[in-house]
């Protein structure tokens, strides 16, 4: 992991909590009863992706907050090869169904998340039942059915793709991963694209992945829209997962990425975003979901609550991506956050399990918190 230096804020925290509970109280009236997709109705998308437990109970409550607030939903789990497939030829469509129906139902913009990925993929996907590594035309058919099965189901309702997720590996090129190993090069990417646009011509496919203000990663990808546009693989947006934290990354490289990916003709889709509010773990910024560091309580600092200073910065830094993001509006299609509130976030647990963090717009209780009022505050 390439390591980010991080700049020190130099704030009054006394100061900007004030004004942070200043705006709070000047809008919290307007903005109680009218969502974020109405505030940026005339921006982008404004969304969240719905966990498999608020679609198991179904927890109807927070479905209510998340039909309130959002025009675009994301499967967080439900979608992913290994929950849906568990096993060749088993399928399990209770979840996505669910959620593909709330969707409906509130005339939401659904996302599918993801039909090739490295990780969450079934068990026995790339191996026989007895465990000998399947033939690259043995996964070419694996690749085709999954596809086949799931778009087909869901053609017309879901309307964009998280084609490929994560197959670029940093500033290193192509991810080693056994999609990469078993094929013996990317074309199982292309061919994913192919094949979702010859299922459903009308459906928005995106490549998404984390840490893409990388600019060894930036140029690779825009490489790789360079060359699918001249062989004409069917590519329409790029998808910037935006995990980021107070200071970091570097918001010019950020930008410079945004603006890369929108000369080569793709929409932007800021697709998992959230602020990181705790300590970074050896300079980790990454989203490989395989990354694990031993908990310590230096890295834990606010079990008890979050600090009004760090509450402070919390605000500024969402104001700060969210001005960002409506001075890129005309290249901009849609902002989805992580999860709707701090207690489902997968930042609890990622990198460093068992830890309390803070990184979303709604608190645990369900209630928007000041950066929630502060993103309002940028359209009123």
């Amino acid at each position: 992991m390439k390591k980010l230096s991080r700049r020190h804020f130099l704030l009054g925290t006394a100061s900007v909590a004030a004004m942070a509970n200043l705006k709070a109280c000047a809008i919290h009236k307007a903005a109680e009863h009218t969502g974020l997709s109405q505030v940026y109705k005339n921006d982008f998308l404004v969304g969240t992706a719905i966990s498999n437990g608020t679609l198991e109970a179904p927890n109807k409550p927070l479905l209510d907050l998340i039909a309130r607030e959002f025009n675009a939903i994301t499967a967080e789990n439900c979608m992913k090869s290994g929950l849906l497939q568990p096993s060749q030829g088993q399928w399990e469509w209770e979840l996505a169904d669910r959620f593909v129906k709330f969707g409906l139902e509130h005339n939401m913009h659904i996302v599918g998340h993801a039909l090739v990925w490295h990780s969450q993929a079934p068990r026995d996907f790339f191996v026989h039942e007895d465990g000998r590594q399947i033939s690259r035309e043995e996964l070419i058919r694996r690749m085709d059915t999954h596809i086949s099965t799931v778009m087909e189901r869901y053609k017309g309702k879901i309307a964009t793709w998280d084609v490929a997720n994560e197959t670029i590996d940093e500033d290193k090129g192509w991810r080693q991963s056994l999609w990469y190993q078993v094929m013996g090069s990317a074309e199982y990417q292309e061919r994913a694209f192919n094949l979702a646009h010859e299922i459903d011509p009308n459906a928005h496919l995106i490549y998404n992945d984390y840490n893409m203000h990388d600019p060894g990663k930036r140029e690779f990808v825009v490489q790789m829209l360079k060359d699918y546009k001249r062989r004409g693989v069917p590519i329409h947006g790029v998808g910037m997962q935006s995990h980021v934290g107070l200071d970091w990354p570097d918001m010019q490289e950020y930008e410079a990425s945004i603006e890369a990916y929108a000369a080569q003709g793709m929409r932007l889709h800021m697709t998992e975003l959230e602020v990181d509010v705790l300590p970074v773990a050896w300079e980790h910024t990454g989203a490989e979901i395989s990354d694990e560091f031993e908990y310590s309580e230096t890295l834990d600092p606010y079990t008890d609550g979050l600090p009004a200073e760090i509450e402070a910065q919390l605000t500024e830094r969402y104001i700060e991506l969210f001005q960002l993001f409506l001075k890129h509006r005309d290249k901009i299609d849609r902002i989805t956050l992580w999860g709707t509130h701090d207690g489902e976030s997968w930042k609890n647990g990622f990198p460093v399990g068992g830890r309390t963090n803070y990184p979303l717009l709604f608190d645990r209780q369900w209630q928007p918190k000041p950066a929630y009022y502060g993103v309002v505050n940028l359209r009123r």
